[in-house]
């Protein structure tokens, strides 16, 4: 194995111009921000199905209030 294979070359990584960013850089900066949406999104799924259950209380027929309707006259 020769030494020009295990170091990047000049065309690996972000050209900006001026300043050029290594792809190993790029993908370190780019690990943490997804593994804390993975984190993120395992947590907040069991609050998530905590509110959906919640709301489903609200809606059920034996806690609504029962609501005065006019009776219907046969004289119609």
């Amino acid at each position: 194995m020769s030494d020009s294979d295990s170091r990047p070359s000049s065309k690996d990584g972000l050209d900006l111009g001026v300043l050029t960013i290594a792809s190993n850089t790029l993908l370190q900066l780019g690990t943490l921000p997804l593994l804390a949406a993975l984190v993120a999104g395992k947590a907040l799924t069991p609050a998530i199905k905590a509110i959906s259950t919640g709301s489903e209380e609200v809606f059920r027929g034996d806690r609504l209030p029962i609501l005065p309707f006019p009776e219907k006259n046969a004289q119609n």
